[in-house]
């Protein structure tokens, strides 16, 4: 009796198409990867940043440090950066108001009216995103600071043009985020442009406007560089008049961290922990703020 020899059948080929989706498939995996690490390494660096500084802020913050002026000699101990949150307070309130009104129309004019001059202006607002702050800080010193001294007012003015392109920035991408059917509805019903731009574009694009003017406060809490060729700082008394040399949180946390007084020292450092909570109460507010509504819709 004889039997006959069973032969494996050939395994079946793989598709085309079945293999593109695995390449696919393992490319997106090997990508998620990768973004996970960069990730969770600029969550690592973030975090190492904040837990140092807050460890070195923290030995010498109290109440003491933010109701006092610091001491005559700066290797003595003791003393507050109370005159640098007051000028910094108010230095970057005065930029505030110069900034956010041109800065807002400008972002209008780009998105609701275009044409040339509104690319030249798009334009010339990319430049000055880029522009170190050192050179606003240089263009003000030459206008204003040779012929009206140091102040608080320059101190605002350089600051001011270090905010103005973030907020035309920021203004006009949310303005760009609101549904053309909204404009579209209101002209329908006779409403001229003007007047849908502020009724129903700006307060539908309210928020993310808001959102975008807070975190270029924050960006101008933490500047430096302009301020020291237009306030200069006043480091021991506290100077409430704009017309004068103030001082700023910045300008004092650079002041002391130079020195090598381990006193001083110790001041930067809580100084410097004083303004990321002040940037970080900024931050948290845009991020509140940007959660009461939604662009286009409520």
């Amino acid at each position: 009796m004889t039997t006959d020899t069973l032969t494996p059948a050939p395994a079946p080929e793989v598709s085309a198409p079945v293999r593109h989706l695995q390449r696919r498939k393992g490319t997106n995996l090997a990508m998620t990867i990768v973004l996970s690490l960069a990730a969770a390494l600029t969550v690592g660096v973030l975090l190492w940043v904040l837990g140092y500084v807050a460890a070195e802020g923290l030995k010498y913050l109290g109440p003491e440090f933010l109701t006092n002026t610091p001491p005559g000699n700066p290797a003595d101990l003791g003393g507050g950066f109370l005159n640098g949150i007051i000028g910094s307070l108010e230095v970057v309130g005065i930029a505030t108001a110069l900034s956010v009104p041109p800065g807002i129309a400008a972002a209008v004019f780009i998105v609701e009216y275009g044409g040339r001059i509104a690319s030249t202006v798009s334009f010339l607002t990319d430049v000055l995103v880029g522009l170190p702050t050192i050179v606003t800080g240089a263009f003000v010193y030459a206008v204003w600071v040779i012929r009206f001294g140091f102040s608080g007012i320059a101190g605002a003015i350089a600051l001011a043009l270090v905010m103005l392109p973030l907020v035309i920035r920021a203004a006009a991408e949310m303005l760009r985020l609101v549904p053309h059917e909204l404009r579209e509805a209101s002209l329908a019903l006779g409403v001229t442009r003007a007047r849908t731009i502020v009724s129903v574009v700006l307060p539908t694009a309210r928020s993310g406007i808001i959102t975008g003017v807070m975190l270029a406060v924050a960006r101008a809490m933490g500047e430096t560089a302009p301020l020291l060729l237009t306030a200069l700082g006043n480091d021991l008394f506290i100077e409430a008049d704009p017309t004068h040399r103030m001082s700023t949180l910045s300008l004092q946390i650079f002041g002391n961290a130079i020195t090598g007084f381990k006193a001083a020292q110790a001041r930067a450092w809580a100084g410097a922990l004083t303004l990321i909570a002040i940037v970080l109460l900024f931050t948290i507010a845009a991020r509140l703020i940007g959660r009461t509504s939604r662009v286009g819709g409520r």
